[in-house]
């Protein structure tokens, strides 16, 4: 929402460091809405998260947030509210809607561990657009 992220550091130890231990400053033409909700996403007790907690409904607390009171969530879901935003792509591989910092960059690809991929229930997966079923245990 502000166009860049909310902790920095020059090394991965840093940055941890950083998020765990640091305040988030915000932008102050940020709405009020939209500092309420980083806030509640950002909140370094997982217990207290907005979207984390049972009694507060979940992640529906989520949906139920000022920020998002103009959104019509069953419309959103059958994909009938048109996006504020829709970027050009002249082809399937066109990607000059990503910074040229990722896209410069050599692909280095992470070996799957079978082991721990039998770990995960693969049934939290259903209904995504892309179901790696041959991963199935």
């Amino acid at each position: 929402m502000a166009g860049q992220p909310p902790f920095e550091a020059d090394n991965e130890d840093d940055l941890f460091e950083s998020i765990l231990h640091d305040d988030v400053l915000y932008p102050v033409w940020l709405s009020k809405e939209a500092v309420s909700i980083l806030k509640a996403f950002m909140t370094k007790n997982p217990h207290k998260r907005l979207g984390c907690v049972a009694a507060q409904n979940g992640e529906d607390a989520i949906k139920q947030h000022p920020f998002f009171k103009e959104i019509d969530w069953v419309l959103l879901e059958q994909k009938k509210i048109k996006p504020p935003f829709k970027p050009r792509i002249k082809t399937k591989r066109d990607v000059n809607n990503f910074d040229q910092d990722f896209t410069r960059e050599e692909p280095i690809l992470t070996l799957v561990d079978e082991a721990i991929v039998k770990q995960i229930n693969q049934e939290e997966f259903k209904g995504f657009s892309y179901f790696g079923e041959d991963l199935m245990p």
